[in-house]
């Protein structure tokens, strides 16, 4: 236990350093003011449910996964020189650490049944989902920083299709984004490498 303590206020030390030091814009003090006070869960909340880091803390360790992965994606020779992908360190750290903003205040700590290996049934810990803000996922996002500091074009729409083609959205809005604004395809590449190679693992 005193491990995943451990582990869980490291990772929102190592948030909170990247954030500090990249991220300099208007507004973003308040911002971070937010999402260290009481009426933000942020740095305790899961990234899921019941799947992919779905315990305490899981949604700030998500938030920096997918921020190694883009920078580890636009690092690619290939995509600096060939695809011409150049953004600055504070457009790289605000689209990959608040792009999952909207899963802030929308999980909530409950029990299911389940059957032990005797066949037993049992309560485990799980979390219900309870969105009282139901304006969408990547848009979400976009609106809660947008009331606090101001979005490039490009990084507000990395944000809202961070998803890519695996939400409901629809496909050809998808497939305009990317090709208008490349950040946004980098960003869903970070956040599937994130979600599907990394955390499908832990």
């Amino acid at each position: 236990m005193q491990s995943s303590i451990t582990t869980a206020l490291d990772k929102r030390t190592d948030f909170i350093n990247i954030y500090n030091q990249m991220i300099q814009r208007e507004g973003a003090d308040e911002l971070m003011k937010y999402l260290l006070s009481s009426g933000s869960d942020f740095f305790i909340a899961p990234d899921s449910t019941r799947f992919h880091l779905a315990y305490e803390g899981g949604l700030v360790e998500h938030s920096l996964n997918v921020y190694q992965c883009l920078k580890e994606y636009l690092n690619r020779p290939k995509v600096r020189t060939e695809y011409q992908m150049g953004f600055s360190d504070e457009t790289i750290a605000i689209v990959a650490l608040l792009h999952d903003l909207c899963k802030i205040n929308i999980y909530q700590k409950s029990t299911r049944n389940v059957k032990d290996k005797t066949g037993a049934w049992i309560q485990v810990p799980t979390y219900d989902y309870n969105d009282q803000l139901p304006y969408g996922h990547g848009e979400k996002s976009v609106y809660i920083i947008s009331g606090f500091m101001k979005l490039t074009r490009e990084e507000a729409f990395a944000i809202r299709f961070h998803m890519g083609f695996s939400d409901t959205e629809n496909k050809q809005n998808v497939s305009n984004t990317f090709e208008k604004f490349p950040l946004a395809l980098a960003l869903s590449i970070a956040d599937m490498e994130a979600t599907y190679l990394i955390e499908s693992k832990e």
